[in-house]
């Protein structure tokens, strides 16, 4: 992978990661055109590190809330921030157990199966189609909602399901208030993000060579500013619009996939 080819998928991370859409699927499909052949480890290497770079962004749009929510574990209390700081934990017990017992075969979903990621893109599209048409309400998040929603998030580690997508649209099937599902679905990956990287530091997998050193550095820059960016605006658009546009997107995408990994 080269220097021009990993800025255009850093791009496209920290655009696509903050709306509906799967930044994963988005970042396969970018691979597959740009002619990326990197084997099934080092491709998801590189998702990884992207990840990494938008769950930072995360982390400095949402300053705010994550040091209210640091102050308030430190208090000791059974308060607000506690019981959303459990939920968190609550919500990464699906994720963090598809990680540990089929890592290896969510690799073999990073190598170019363009087909797969269609189909899953279409999957992605019925989930916010559903989700547009329940009623808003002013429900919060729920500690059993917590463990539904974590689960989505297990599933959206197949790339070509949305995780905001997966995770915001079953919160509001669930009945929860919409801004209080997006808040939480940013939130949520935070810790998994972290705990992956650390995780594969321990253990040696992730590994920097000589030959993939450079694209994944320029790749985690473009994709960190991008996200900054993206971060501040699309999260309100996420909110505020409906969830049809992007399940229409999606289909649209889906389809192309499908008929580019067929013909390939």
């Amino acid at each position: 992978m080269d220097i021009i080819d990993a800025i255009v998928l850093g791009i496209v991370q920290g655009l696509t990661e903050f709306l509906p859409v799967s930044s994963s699927g988005h970042l396969e499909l970018g691979k597959a055109i740009l002619g990326d052949t990197s084997i099934p480890e080092e491709s998801l290497l590189f998702t990884v590190v992207l990840h990494f770079a938008t769950a930072l962004s995360t982390i400095v749009v949402f300053r705010k809330d994550i040091w209210r929510i640091i102050r308030g574990l430190l208090a000791f209390k059974k308060n607000e921030e506690t019981l959303f700081s459990l939920k968190i934990i609550v919500s990464m017990i699906p994720a963090v157990v598809v990680g540990l017992f089929f890592e290896e075969q969510l690799e073999q979903l990073f190598g170019g199966n363009i087909t797969f990621v269609g189909c899953m893109l279409l999957i992605t599209a019925i989930l916010l189609w559903f989700a547009d048409k329940a009623k808003s309400t002013r429900k919060p998040v729920s500690a059993t909602n917590a463990f539904v929603i974590g689960i989505a998030q297990a599933v959206a580690m197949l790339p070509g399901i949305s995780r905001s997508g997966a995770t915001i649209s079953t919160s509001v099937l669930l009945g929860n208030d919409k801004t209080k599902a997006a808040r939480f679905s940013f939130l949520m990956v935070i810790p998994l993000i972290f705990g992956k990287i650390a995780k594969d530091m321990l253990s040696g997998d992730l590994s920097f060579t000589s030959q993939n050193n450079s694209a994944i550095i320029i790749g985690f820059i473009a994709a960190f500013i991008s996200g900054l960016f993206a971060c501040t605006w699309m999260i309100s658009l996420v909110k505020k619009s409906k969830l049809t546009y992007f399940a229409v997107y999606c289909v649209f995408v889906g389809i192309l996939a499908i008929i580019f990994g067929l013909m390939k």
